[in-house]
């Protein structure tokens, strides 16, 4: 898995790899210019008109940097250097030379005039302000000139981070807005929070040779989960397996109205390599189940119409339970039972997490292990509100750790907190997928996992993984726009490939 540092740990990474690899740093930064600028070529033509603003450090020696490589690609460019009451660094200094050799246009903003528009006539305006090291909210002139650059109407890109977004805190003040952040080597915490999209757009990593010894042995509580380790984490089959080395999972899913969420949930736990699928319904799921999903065997409760009985649990790998449930207080009563005779690791989805926000004496009861699957909506329930997304972030880890459980925070990058304090963000995922039943389907693929003897810790991970990746290629092939849950199972196989194949 990809590590994130936090501003302090990449300003040594930065100085490690200068010292160990003995380069110089504006060889360093002139490698990051160009991993910024090869970036840039390949998504902008070489017509459009190109702003760049420069401060008066290192991501200003960068921005000059790129101005002087863009300029030899034939790009028109103009920069604006914005100094303040500052000194400039001796690379800022270097590569201000070097542009002003190459005959790149530079003007410097001395101070703010609200006459002038000075952003008006580009088309895709460069923010290389301020870096990640940034510790206060930006002021005077560089603030002036944020909000002129957030006022225009070009396409707005970032170096490394967007200037005034914190990497690691809470960010005040003025932010650039940028529709796209090109970051070096390492993407910051800041990226994964809500709240920072509209100043980070999309963002995406360029290689700029920072030592990976370093990287290997520097301590952090956040990583980013990639496609190669999850390789690491899959499961390779043996020749002489049979249905029971994958266990046997019960799902307890489905009410009247809502036996949807319980077909899915199946669907998706049968594709996820599971060998045997119990699904414990209300009898009116019952052809609906046996017709939906022949893999799987129907327990059926007492009930027409809710969970009020479920079967002895001893004998499953785990079990699964949420989907489409309701509250009844038979059904609360009902998962109560459950929670005090099963003591192996579950998935918790939906409105089992309601019934646990509801009843916080049953909390105590989770197994250890345990992966509860809230989203945002879910998991205030279950902790309160949070003034912001680092707050909200704390509140994640606490909760895991008092728990003892994974807790699979939903949403755009997912979040997923283990009880040591790590937390993991997801890299797959797409907005189509923001549809009904698609934590459905999630909440299967956990349970599958689990019962095949995955850790609960690589279960989340893994399945996190393999459902946003389903959802993308899904969304290659149908758009996002139409995507339904339906399709990420189907695209599941094709995940499955994608992980093992490259």
């Amino acid at each position: 898995m990809l590590k994130i540092l936090i501003a302090k740990q990449i300003k040594v990474l930065d100085a490690y790899t200068i010292e160990r690899d003995a380069i110089s740093s504006i060889d360093l930064m002139e490698r990051a210019c160009r991993a910024f600028v090869n970036w840039f070529v390949a998504n902008f033509d070489e017509r459009i008109r190109v702003g760049i603003v420069c401060g008066p450090g290192n991501n200003g020696g960068d921005g000059l940097g790129i101005a002087r490589l863009l300029k030899e690609k034939s790009f028109p460019v103009t920069v604006w250097i914005v100094k303040g009451q500052g000194d400039t660094t001796a690379d800022f200094e270097q590569n201000l030379q070097r542009a002003q050799r190459t005959k790149v246009k530079i003007f410097e903003i001395l101070h703010d005039d609200p006459e002038t528009r000075p952003f008006e006539q580009t088309d895709v305006l460069i923010d290389a302000i301020f870096g990640s090291g940034l510790s206060r909210p930006v002021e005077g002139i560089f603030k002036w000139v944020i909000d002129e650059m957030n006022a225009a109407t070009a396409q707005r890109v970032a170096v490394d981070i967007p200037t005034g977004l914190m990497a690691d805190q809470t960010s005040t003040g003025s932010v650039f807005q940028a529709n796209y952040t090109v970051s070096f080597q390492l993407p910051k915490l800041s990226f994964f929070l809500p709240g920072s999209y509209k100043y980070v757009g999309e963002w995406t990593l360029v290689e700029i040779g920072l030592h990976k010894d370093f990287i290997s042995r520097a301590e952090t509580h956040y990583h980013y989960i990639t496609l190669k380790g999850c390789r690491k984490i899959l499961k390779r089959r043996s020749r002489f397996d049979h249905k029971g080395t994958y266990g046997h999972a019960l799902l307890i899913a489905g009410s009247l109205g809502k036996m949807g969420a319980a077909v899915l949930s199946a669907k998706a736990s049968i594709r996820s390599g599971l060998g045997l699928l119990t699904v414990h319904v209300p009898r009116c799921g019952n052809v609906i189940l046996q017709t939906a999903v022949p893999e799987a065997m129907a327990s059926l409760d007492r009930s027409e119409e809710i969970l009020t009985s479920p079967p002895t649990v001893d004998r499953y790998s785990t079990i699964g339970i949420g989907p489409g449930l309701g509250k009844a207080s038979d059904t609360v009563k009902a998962m109560k039972s459950i929670l005090q005779h099963f003591r192996k690791p579950m998935v918790i989805d939906a409105d089992a997490l309601n019934i646990l926000a509801e009843n916080p004496e049953l909390l105590p009861l989770l197994p250890e292990g345990t992966i509860l699957t809230p989203h945002p909506k879910e998991f205030e329930r279950l902790v309160g509100t949070w003034g912001d997304d680092f707050q909200r972030l704390e509140k994640l880890r606490e909760m895991s750790h008092k728990l003892n459980c994974v807790i699979v925070l939903k949403g755009a990058f997912t979040s997923i907190a283990e009880p040591g304090g790590n937390v993991y963000f997801n890299a797959t995922g797409n907005p189509g997928m923001a549809t009904a039943g698609t934590g459905d389907v999630l909440t299967g693929i956990l349970t599958g996992l689990l019962a095949q003897q995955y850790n609960s810790l690589d279960a989340a991970l893994l399945g996190t993984f393999l459902h946003g990746l389903s959802g993308d290629l899904a969304a290659v092939k149908k758009g996002m726009n139409s995507l339904i849950a339906t399709d990420i199972i189907n695209f599941l196989p094709a995940a499955y490939l994608k992980i093992r194949r490259e």
